[in-house]
């Protein structure tokens, strides 16, 4: 799969952008601040729905715009897509596929794929948990896309029963239990909630078992591609069914006791690698009872804490380097390197998952070689350089190893241009690509 031609509305620094791309490698070079990581990210938006900058959409807009659109071109094999995305903070965005009617944003999801690297992918390591159940749930929309409802229904139970937990914990504080607005106790409608949370969050955490299986062994082989070789990546899934423990900060859904070197968890849970392949033998209604037994066992702590301490929110995706936990263990060197066979491993489970021929997703690296030494720089470039399409942006030309000569395309304050050295490399004369020249094909999508 490629992209052809790009065209930006409104989307954060441009007014307009129209820009021809092609397969192979493309180099956007540009001083930092000119908006060469804005490009990315709206592709990156096609694919995923979300930003990997932002966690809402209004800085997506154009400073004085009500809205921002985002159109692009793909080639899949033989097949030509064109999608659409209205982005509209504050409202339901839109999506358009083919010049059709406007659709939910969500039907856009496993059409276009894409890999993004950013130096944001450090958090995937070093970050909270969030980070990588967030990396762990876009993933899986975009080879399951049903799952987008799985995780909205999801974060819908998650957030009325939270709400009831709250309304649970200041009846209690003030001695007296609050009907809801059906006569029953706050309390005894959590049963009909834990029900619900049950039922989704076992969709949920089967889906990331089995995502969490089929990452693991290209994460070590990634890993070992960037590396000398000397220490092995593993993934390890920690549930909240089992071994729940409360953390001390009450306003934090996302802590769980931290595991030591020597795989031993704090608090007394089980192992994570014991406790994911006992669950990953379960059926979704098997994992869906382990959830009411462990909600059963969580609801003194919950109801005095106001808020859900089981569920998916709370799980972790353990990465380890060696016998250690990679978080705080871990190089630079190291923990680059993580974050990027993360990525990479994404690659090859999309691969896994074509179906048909010019499947392969468009390999994105956002000011990643810069991030690098030498070593990682030229090991990274050999192994995306074989992509159908890579688009990388850099602020000079010296970051861009030798193995991804190719397309180099000027970004300049709202606009692009062709880089001379380019365009004399494939016997054409420089010539510039106007911000506001609309690419054929694209009026009126």
């Amino acid at each position: 799969m490629y992209v052809e031609r790009l065209s930006l509305t409104d989307f954060r620094s441009y007014p307009q952008l129209d820009l021809t791309l092609e397969p192979g490698p493309t180099v956007l070079v540009g001083p930092n601040g000119v908006g060469k990581t804005n490009v990315v990210e709206a592709l990156g938006l096609l694919s995923t729905l979300s930003s990997h900058r932002v966690s809402s959409d209004a800085p997506l807009v154009a400073f004085g715009a009500s809205q921002a659109i985002v159109r692009a071109g793909f080639v899949r094999g033989a097949q030509r897509s064109q999608l659409e995305l209205e982005i509209n903070p504050g409202k339901a965005n839109r999506a358009r596929i083919n010049r059709g009617a406007p659709r939910r944003a969500r039907e856009l999801l496993g059409i276009a794929r894409t890999v993004l690297f950013a130096p944001e992918d450090l958090a995937l390591v070093k970050g909270d948990p969030s980070a990588r159940r967030r990396f762990l749930d876009e993933l899986l929309t975009v080879l399951v896309p049903r799952h987008a409802g799985t995780r909205s229904d999801y974060e819908r139970v998650l957030k009325q029963r939270n709400a009831l937990l709250k309304s649970a914990r200041t009846s209690r504080s003030r001695g007296g239990r609050v009907p809801d607005a059906h006569g029953a106790t706050v309390e005894s409608t959590l049963d009909v909630w834990d029900q619900h949370l049950a039922k989704v969050g076992a969709e949920l955490l089967a889906a990331r078992l089995a995502l969490v299986e089929r990452l693991r062994p290209h994460v070590a082989a990634a890993y070992a591609q960037l590396t000398d070789g000397s220490k092995a990546a593993e993934l390890a899934y920690r549930s909240s069914i089992e071994g729940f423990v409360p953390d001390d900060d009450a306003e934090s859904a996302d802590r769980l006791p931290e595991r030591s070197p020597e795989g031993d968890p704090g608090g007394g849970s089980a192992p994570s690698s014991v406790l994911s392949a006992e669950l990953e033998t379960l059926s979704v209604d098997e994992i869906g009872a382990r959830y009411l037994a462990a909600l059963a066992a969580a609801r003194p702590a919950e109801l005095e804490r106001g808020l859900s301490l089981v569920g998916p929110h709370r799980d972790e995706l353990e990465l380890l380097l060696g016998q250690a936990p990679a978080k705080g263990f871990a190089s630079h060197g190291e923990t680059w390197s993580f974050a990027l066979a993360l990525r990479l491993a994404s690659y090859y489970v999309m691969l896994d998952d074509s179906t048909v021929e010019g499947d392969e997703p468009i390999l994105i690296l956002d000011d990643v070689f810069a991030e690098l030494d030498v070593a990682r720089r030229t090991r990274l470039a050999a192994i995306v350089a074989r992509a159908e399409q890579v688009l990388v942006t850099a602020a000079v030309d010296g970051d861009i190893p030798p193995e991804l000569s190719g397309r180099r395309v000027r970004v300049v304050p709202g606009g692009t241009e062709e880089a001379d050295d380019a365009a004399h490399s494939r016997g054409a004369e420089p010539s510039a690509v106007e911000p506001s020249a609309v690419e054929p094909g694209l009026e009126g999508a």
